[in-house]
């Protein structure tokens, strides 16, 4: 049997994020960004769990990311969408950047990530 996670979000962007592009669609200039923000909203999901955070993306969900804890060195979020959520910048050890976008409730979850990575810093040391 295998080890047993607990799932404390699961889901994908955030809403508001793929309103307020279509909005901005309505301009020539900003089709890019309601293309990408489509893209995030028909396969982007997060799972962050107690062991892991996980990321599906890529086109039609094909790419997945796993993370452990123990791998991230320094997380830094950036509020949009007037807060409501907002993106996340985790650094690995390897220099690496996995990169969280229109993250629903993220003052939550980089909260619940910071706890995890220090409690897996003390556990190491």
């Amino acid at each position: 049997m295998g080890i047993r996670e607990d799932v404390f979000f699961e889901g994908g962007p955030h809403i508001g994020d793929l309103i307020i592009n279509l909005l901005i669609g309505l301009t020539i200039i900003g089709l890019p960004l309601t293309i990408g923000a489509i893209v995030r909203a028909l396969w982007l999901r997060y799972r962050i769990t107690n062991r892991r955070i996980s990321v599906t993306g890529g086109w039609q969900g094909r790419d997945r990311t796993d993370v452990i804890y123990a791998e991230i060195v320094k997380i830094v979020k950036v509020p949009r969408g007037v807060g409501l959520w907002g993106d996340m910048v985790l650094t690995l050890r390897d220099g690496s950047r996995l990169e969280l976008r229109a993250v629903p409730k993220f003052r939550e979850i980089y909260d619940y990530i910071n706890e995890q990575v220090a409690a897996k810093k003390v556990g190491a040391a």
